[in-house]
């Protein structure tokens, strides 16, 4: 009979459509607690007998999901807070998946970090998936403990950074959920999760003596930072490329991508001669097949598919949010042409995607230099800089020849 105890923070998509589903799927636990400080979702889960339902978007249609057994307590209520710390203390896995790492410590004796330093503080191993979207979410939260603990790290707790390449979202209109048919959480509440079925979660690896992973489908990295790359300047680049040109050609959901055949190709493009090259170049020597042409090939045309897929329905609009962000010297698009120009690759696709970044900030080709200087501010500097922004203002010349 399973006996572990699994303790999640946050009840977003991930947390509801990839954490808790995985852990229930594994059969390894016996008790579920996530903390979570909308009161009114604690409630509407716990009258509908600690149930809720997520939606699981495959290539062929959508199957509801039930999840029983699913206990959430508000860390503000006082007596809800007291059950938590008692659920960390018996935990063997737990998973943070709150909307950024900067939250870690917000909230006071509620918060993440505050609750972890007092329930881990001593006795068992335990390890904690950190899926906030960071590459050092694990060392954030390690620290923001710290902070609160008479120890630098609580004995047998490992924190660990994760790759998570899972496509998820809430839908929050009654109009979506009617068209695709979709399951709220509980009955009469208007939210619902829509997760694609893509679980390959890539965690770093575990070093505590002995332990054993309940969930067990999460696969082990020595260094999750070339994975971390591909994520970012493969996946997240060509999505973003996608839906900011997308939206130039009047597009309002990835999945009519497919059928728009120039978009479709250029996205190809930027994968297999622009961004693949590059990571290519720089991490071969891990020796892992993603790093060859065949193996990134392979991952390309599964993400494209992926990205596109009808039953998702991923909206442009959620996709082009935050341009930018986006648009930051480091980020999706100008990392990944940086990289690009560092393996002598002329990023001329990605440069077409920044380019519709820009416009759908707001940037006009003749702003757009002052724009870029801006906001890059002394992060860029030199002749890396002067390409980029080269390339960029003659992708903005091109920009309206893609306009349907």
């Amino acid at each position: 009979m399973p006996a572990g105890t699994f303790v999640g923070f946050g009840f977003g998509p991930i947390q509801a459509g990839l954490m808790l589903y995985e852990a229930q799927q594994s059969g390894n636990f016996a008790h579920f607690v996530v903390a979570e400080v909308d009161q009114a979702l604690v409630d509407a889960v716990h009258g509908n007998g600690d149930t809720v339902t997520i939606n699981i978007a495959g290539e062929t249609g959508i199957r509801r999901m039930n999840l029983p057994e699913v206990r959430l307590l508000n860390p503000r209520v006082g007596s809800d807070r007291k059950d938590i710390v008692a659920a960390i203390r018996s935990a063997t896995e737990l998973a943070t998946a709150i909307p950024s790492v900067e939250l870690y410590g917000a909230g006071g004796e509620a918060s993440v970090a505050a609750l972890l330093a007092e329930g881990a503080a001593g006795g068992h191993a335990r390890v904690l998936y950190a899926a906030e979207n960071n590459n050092y979410a694990a060392q954030r939260l390690m620290g923001e403990m710290a902070k609160r603990s008479p120890r630098r790290e609580p004995p047998g707790l490992q924190a660990l950074d994760t790759v998570i390449g899972k496509m998820s979202g809430l839908i929050t209109t009654a109009e979506e959920m009617r068209l695709l048919e979709l399951a709220p959480l509980v009955p009469g509440l208007d939210k619902c999760v829509l997760v694609e079925e893509f679980n390959r979660i890539l965690i770093s690896k575990i070093t505590l003596p002995g332990f054993t992973r309940g969930i067990r489908v999460f696969e082990e990295k020595d260094d999750l930072i070339p994975f971390e790359e591909a994520k970012l300047y493969g996946h997240n680049a060509v999505h973003a490329l996608l839906g900011y040109l997308g939206k130039v050609r009047g597009h309002r959901f990835m999945s009519s991508i497919r059928e728009d055949a120039e978009l479709f190709a250029l996205g190809r493009r930027a994968f297999l001669q622009e961004s693949g090259p590059a990571l290519i170049r720089r991490h071969r020597e891990t020796g892992d097949p993603l790093f060859t042409a065949a193996g990134y090939e392979a991952y390309a045309d599964d993400l494209l598919q992926r990205m596109t897929n009808p039953f998702l329905h991923d909206d442009v609009e959620r996709i082009i949010r935050d341009p930018k962000r986006k648009l930051g010297w480091s980020d999706r698009f100008f990392g990944t042409m940086r990289a690009a120009l560092e393996a002598g690759i002329q990023p001329k696709a990605l440069a077409l995607g920044a380019a519709a970044a820009a416009s759908a900030a707001g940037v006009s080709p003749e702003a757009a230099r002052e724009h870029f200087l801006a906001l890059w501010g002394s992060e860029a500097a030199g002749e890396e800089r002067e390409t980029c922004l080269s390339l960029v203002q003659d992708a903005m010349s091109r920009l309206a020849s893609w306009r349907v």
